[in-house]
């Protein structure tokens, strides 16, 4: 049944009006594998908490953002910055009266997929894996939540639902092109390998868009990243506030805080100019997203999917400021020569793990080691297999195996 909704069934969460374009739990696709309905709680709701509880989330304390593990404990990791993208997620679809518990569950599902070593890791998996279809986070988290988590007597994954499964697949928009080619974020490799084959069981439809939710989730992504790495960096001292006077709308909040608050001290202002620059986006998202939706004229998440377009976006000038703030971002801090020998240390360590266990598969977890012998002459599938071990690993434990495993391991600090 497609979740979509009727001028007739407008009132849903907490006796709100809500948008009709908004997914609603009652007319949801489905799961996979059927299961009984919940008497406390909607299919959403369900989605969220199998998430929460995946082991595959706990992993996330301890995996980089962007900082390594040991540079601080005030800095953030996975898990804490996808605590904060739930937050906004939340806070965007309940403005425009979407169903919040979908956003939050994508939300908080967003990074699962992630290796250690934040994209140091990736680019080190991607580059191991290129003979067997390459490494891509968000196919790994969607093998993770249909496959890797074994938790249920029932089902291998956590049998999400058709939405939440869609909205991983598509958190930066459609696969594929009205005419079914990649489009140009997968044209170079095509769509991986792990959607197309979970895609010929369970078609998430990946030309269209994703539901208002999805988009809430992803441009709360964007937020967060941005405002979050700016406080990082400045707590790390990789740049100082007076760096930020040039940069869009970090510069213009920061002259209103000075001008406010002349004594303020620089603790205080940072935190001042995190709190203001996350809530002008948040609010820019939902005037912009209010206004598209209303001259859109969907009347159903069927008609957001075949829109064309993403509807919960920022406005132009937020949009050219976003793109400044990451132009900045990336010449201070994200390629600075010290950050630059952290990520090639890191990618040379997950490339040594990988090719120790491909060549010798007994040195992992029992486990794994016994599921790799049963296909020990299938190359791409005991590749997939070990990538699957290194991409599940903590920063932690990567650095633990790396020493117990080589004679040197490279300095992350």
């Amino acid at each position: 049944m497609a979740c979509q909704t009727s001028m007739a069934s407008k009132i849903g969460f907490g006796g709100e009006e809500r948008s009709v374009a908004a997914c609603t739990p009652m007319e949801t696709k489905g799961r996979l594998v059927d299961e009984p309905s919940s008497p406390t709680r909607t299919d959403f709701q369900r989605d969220r908490d199998r998430i929460v509880h995946s082991t595959a989330f706990r992993r996330l304390k301890h995996k980089t953002q962007v900082f390594i593990y040991h540079e601080g404990d005030h800095f953030r990791t996975r898990l804490t910055h996808t605590i904060e993208v739930a937050q906004i997620a939340r806070a965007i679809a309940r403005a425009l009266r979407l169903n919040e518990d979908l956003a939050e569950a994508l939300a908080l599902a967003h990074d699962l997929g992630h290796t250690p070593f934040g994209h140091a890791g990736e680019d080190g998996l991607d580059h191991m894996m290129s003979p067997y279809g390459g490494f891509e986070h968000n196919a790994q988290t969607l093998r993770l939540v249909t496959d890797l988590e074994r938790r249920y007597a029932a089902f291998d994954g956590l049998n999400l639902s058709w939405e939440t499964l869609e909205g991983i697949v598509k958190h930066n928009g459609p696969l594929l092109t009205p005419e079914g080619t990649p489009t140009k974020r997968y044209e170079k490799h095509g769509v991986p390998e792990a959607i197309k084959l979970y895609n010929a069981r369970h078609d998430l439809h990946l030309g269209g868009h994703a539901s208002l939710e999805a988009q809430a989730a992803a441009i709360a992504d964007d937020i967060a990243y941005n405002a979050h790495d700016i406080d990082d960096a400045l707590r790390g001292g990789v740049f100082q506030l007076e760096h930020l006077n040039d940069v869009p709308l970090a510069g213009e909040i920061l002259v209103e805080v000075r001008k406010k608050y002349p004594n303020l001290d620089r603790t205080r202002t940072t935190h001042e100019l995190i709190r203001r620059l996350i809530t002008r986006m948040i609010e820019d998202v939902i005037h912009t997203a209010t206004a598209n939706i209303e001259k859109s004229g969907v009347q159903s998440v069927s008609d957001v999917r075949a829109y064309g377009e993403t509807l919960v976006r920022f406005s132009k000038a937020m949009g050219n400021a976003e793109r400044g703030i990451k132009r900045f971002l990336f010449d201070r801090m994200y390629h600075t020569a010290e950050l630059l020998r952290v990520r090639i240390n890191a990618e040379l360590m997950v490339a040594d793990l990988f090719e120790r266990y491909f060549e010798e598969p007994a040195e992992m977890s029992n486990d794994w080691a016994n599921d790799i012998a049963s296909i020990s002459d299938d190359e791409p599938a005991r590749a997939r297999q070990v990538c699957d071990y290194v991409a599940g690993m903590t920063d932690r434990f990567a650095v633990q195996e790396h020493r117990r495993l080589f004679d040197v391991t490279p300095d992350l600090r």
